[in-house]
């Protein structure tokens, strides 16, 4: 969800692999930059406006999730200000351009706080009936490793694999960061840590484990920006595979669960760093699919 020049093309490798005509709601997970929240957040707004249409928000939805007594409601300051969800809208929109009217298609935006990870098995509980319904389709807003010193994350994966924080690697008189001299490793080099980085985390949501993946985080401490909203989703679709498995065996029924497969598509980096003086952005797409039991 950075400028569309940086992440724009990795996100159309993933809106590229939607089928349009198989959905009636998306669901659009993206997480809070300027508002601390410790749940989620619903919006009060009735449509959102792109300089393409305008896209209505499901206010059958909204009531069934502010139900359940989970969720509160952004401010109309917040909704405006947040760019992680606005910055999927246009692709939405043309996605679904068709079919906004003859299947009348709406959107359930969704804001993810500063979650915990009993607390994104809770919210991925919780929405876990709406990912099962197959006219449903999820959107996670995320930006991968945010590698610098502005952004106070200069981990480094060496050859071995063994991650420290390369800023330990530098030499310099005294203990603040000013002091230290900017270094170059290269085997590997910068770019190709964060790469190294950045793909244990998309193998490890390949796998499709809530559990590894907090685990993964924890150790790397990643500059994941939506890995609370990625959280979510996965508990949502642990939640939803537990209570398939639960149904058919009290429905005496042995066939397998209707599963998922997670894919990454595509991945890039805003710049090739060298130096603990430079810094970047990844950017990682992939898809969810269902898949039919056989």
């Amino acid at each position: 969800h950075a400028g569309y020049s940086y992440s724009g093309p990795a996100a159309g490798y993933a809106y590229k692999c939607i089928q349009p005509d198989l959905f009636k709601r998306v669901f659009i997970l993206g997480p809070s930059h300027h508002v601390y929240l410790p749940g989620c957040a619903l919006s009060r707004c009735v449509k959102y406006l792109t300089p393409l249409g305008d896209l209505t928000i499901d206010q059958k939805v909204n009531k069934e999730l502010e139900e359940t007594g989970e969720f509160e409601f952004m401010s109309q300051d917040t909704d405006e200000s947040e760019h992680s969800i606005e910055m999927h809208l246009p692709y939405v929109y043309k996605v679904f351009e068709h079919h906004l009217v003859d299947r009348g298609v709406t959107i359930v935006p969704i804001l993810v706080g500063a979650l915990t990870e009993s607390t994104e098995r809770k919210f991925g509980k919780l929405l876990a009936p709406y990912f099962n319904d197959p006219e449903n389709l999820f959107i996670v807003s995320s930006d991968f490793c945010h590698w610098g010193q502005r952004f106070h994350y200069t981990y480094y994966a060496d050859a071995s694999g063994s991650v420290t924080p390369s800023l330990a690697l530098a030499s310099g008189g005294g203990s603040g960061s000013s002091s230290r001299k900017a270094i170059s490793p290269t085997t590997p080099k910068i770019f190709e840590s964060i790469e190294t980085l950045d793909r244990e985390g998309m193998a490890t949501i390949e796998r499709q484990s809530h559990a590894d993946f907090c685990k993964y985080l924890a150790r790397t401490k990643n500059t994941i920006c939506g890995r609370h909203p990625i959280g979510v989703l996965m508990a949502a679709m642990e939640a939803a595979a537990a209570a398939a498995a639960n149904n058919n065996h009290n429905n005496n029924n042995n066939k397998a669960s209707t599963l998922t497969r997670t894919r990454f598509v595509h991945y890039a980096q805003s710049s090739s760093v060298l130096s603990t003086a430079d810094s970047s952005v990844s950017y990682a797409s992939a898809f969810v699919q269902r898949q039919d039991p056989l």
